[in-house]
C-alpha cells in the first residue's frame, strides 16, 4: 500500500509539474504576427521604432512635386505617395504611418534616427553609405538648370556655353557635385542650406542659374519664381538613383526592398510617376 501511495503521489507530482510548464510556456510565447491587421508584416516584426507603427520622416518643409502643400500625410505629391505605396506593401494601414520632419544634411549625419526611413530626393552615393543605408532606387533623375530669361545660363547648349555661369545649388547635394564635378565654372558656385536660400538668391539675381533635379526644376519655374523656366536638362548620364534612407546597417531594408519590388511589379510605382512627375520630365538637353 505504501509503494501505490508513492507512486500515485509521484504521478500527481507530474501532472501537476505539467500544467506549471503549460502555463509558464504560455506566458512567454511570442506574440501573432502582425500581418493583416495593418500593423505591418512579419519581415517588419522588431524592425520598426515603434511596434506596429512605421514612422516615415521628409523634409521641414517638404516641397512639390515630392510633397505637395507640405502635408505628406495628404498622400499627395510623388514621394508621400510612395510612402504610402510602400507602407501598404509592408503591411502598415494609413493610420499607423507617422510622419517626422528632418533637415536634408541632418539624416546623413551619423547616429540614430528618429524615423525608420526618410525620404527628401536622397542619391544613393557610395560616400554616403558610410554613415547611413539606402533601399533600392525608387526613381532616377537627371540634373537641370533654373533661371530667369535674362540669365547667363539661357539658351546654353553645350556645358561649354555654361563656364562663366555664377551658379547656386543647396550644400551637401549630388547637385553641388554636379557643378563642381561635371560644369566647372569659372565662378565658385554660391552654397546654400536648403533650396529656398538658392530660390531667394536667384530671384534676387544674386546668382545667374540654380542647379537641382529635373522635376524640381519643373515645380520651381511653374510654381515657385514669376519668370522662371527650366533652360535644361543633361543627359542620362548625370542620372540620380534616388533611395529611401535608413540608420546604417538597418534590418528593414531588406523589407522595404521587397515592398519596392511589389509596387514595381505590380504597376503601383508607374502609376505614381504618371500622375506626379509625367509632366515634370521634358526639357532640352544640354550637351557635355
Amino acid at each position: 500500500m505504501r509503494r501505490i501511495a508513492l507512486s500515485l503521489l509521484a504521478v500527481s507530482a507530474l501532472g501537476l509539474a505539467s500544467c506549471g510548464g503549460s502555463d509558464s510556456a504560455s506566458d512567454t510565447t511570442a506574440p501573432a504576427a502582425s500581418e493583416g491587421n495593418g500593423a505591418g508584416n512579419e519581415c517588419t516584426t522588431g524592425k520598426t521604432l515603434t511596434e506596429g507603427k512605421l514612422t516615415i520622416a521628409t523634409g521641414n518643409p517638404a516641397y512639390g512635386p515630392w510633397v505637395e502643400n507640405d502635408k505628406p500625410e495628404s498622400k499627395e505629391g510623388f514621394e508621400a505617395a510612395v510612402a504610402y505605396a510602400v507602407a501598404g506593401a509592408l503591411g502598415f494601414s494609413d493610420e499607423n504611418v507617422t510622419w517626422v520632419r528632418t533637415g536634408f544634411d541632418e539624416a546623413i549625419q551619423p547616429g540614430a534616427k528618429n524615423f525608420d526611413f526618410n525620404l527628401q530626393q536622397y542619391t544613393i552615393t557610395e560616400e554616403r553609405k558610410k554613415t547611413v543605408s539606402f533601399s533600392d532606387p525608387y526613381y532616377v533623375t537627371n540634373q537641370a538648370i533654373v533661371g530667369l530669361a535674362d540669365s547667363a545660363a539661357a539658351g546654353a547648349k553645350s556645358i561649354a556655353d555654361l563656364k562663366g555661369v555664377k551658379f547656386g545649388a543647396q550644400a551637401s547635394t549630388t547637385s553641388l557635385d554636379f557643378i563642381n564635378e561635371v560644369l566647372k565654372p569659372d565662378t565658385e558656385p554660391y552654397v546654400y542650406e536648403d533650396n529656398a536660400g538658392a530660390k531667394a538668391a536667384l530671384e534676387a539675381k544674386q546668382i545667374d542659374a540654380i542647379v537641382v533635379d529635373l522635376p524640381t526644376a519643373f515645380y520651381i519655374a511653374a510654381v515657385e519664381i514669376e519668370g522662371a523656366s527650366v533652360i535644361g536638362q543633361f543627359p542620362a548620364t548625370s542620372g540620380d538613383e534616388f533611395g529611401l534612407l535608413f540608420d546604417l546597417d538597418n534590418p528593414l531594408v531588406s523589407c522595404v526592398n521587397e515592398a519596392l519590388a511589389t509596387i514595381k511589379g505590380d504597376g503601383t510605382l508607374d502609376g505614381i510617376v504618371q500622375t506626379w512627375l509625367a509632366d515634370k520630365t521634358n526639357a532640352p538637353v544640354i550637351a557635355g
